[in-house]
């Protein structure tokens, strides 16, 4: 019988951000080192409800590793977590549920709706589905799929961790981001 082999998972290597550089010391700004240091240790909060929630701990599993990514640990607490994903289909009175949560999260947050139905309802174009998240909280990333693989959810948190390394430390108190909680009515 032959020997049946697991997939090694290659370590990931955070490269040093841009920065000045010299025999014993290395310099950079604040926005990229605190960017550096939360991207590579991003708490979710999984919010799943149907299929995308099973596809999502495959992800966890041994054979895909979430931990690679500095996201192993899972947070069940809203005020523990900086990442909120959103899995499978929300009804609308779910809605509420979906907005306390995030409210509850500590600043930065971030947003991922995985799946077609937590993007945009999905194949249930009912009265009772709501049809997208977006409606309630903002997204940050969407991860397309009915579900969704277990490869294109780690594609959206690279995306996150991307976002995250590169978001400014002021652009939460920009005129912009302001007027985008507003919109949804968050103070």
């Amino acid at each position: 019988m032959g020997k049946i082999s697991k997939p090694m998972s290659s370590p990931i290597i955070t490269q040093a951000p841009p920065g000045l550089q010299g025999e014993g010391f290395f310099a950079t700004s604040l926005d990229k080192a605190v960017g550096l240091a939360r991207a590579n240790s991003i708490w979710p909060l999984p919010f799943a409800t149907s299929c995308c929630g099973i596809e999502f701990m495959a992800t966890m599993a041994a054979n895909y590793d979430m931990a690679r990514f500095g996201s192993e640990r899972l947070s069940f607490s809203p005020r523990q977590a900086d990442l909120l994903m959103v899995m499978g289909t929300i009804a609308k009175k779910m809605g509420p549920v979906v907005r306390q949560v995030y409210l509850q999260m500590a600043e930065p947050r971030w947003v991922i709706a995985v799946g077609a139905c937590a993007s945009s309802g999905g194949i249930f174009d009912t009265y009772s589905v709501l049809q997208g998240i977006d409606k309630v909280v903002p997204v940050d990333v969407y991860v397309p799929g009915c579900p969704p693989r277990p490869e294109q959810i780690l594609d959206g948190i690279t995306k996150i961790q991307e976002l995250v390394k590169n978001e400014s430390l002021r652009r939460r108190n920009s005129p912009e981001y302001q007027a985008l909680m507003a919109s949804y009515g968050i103070q």
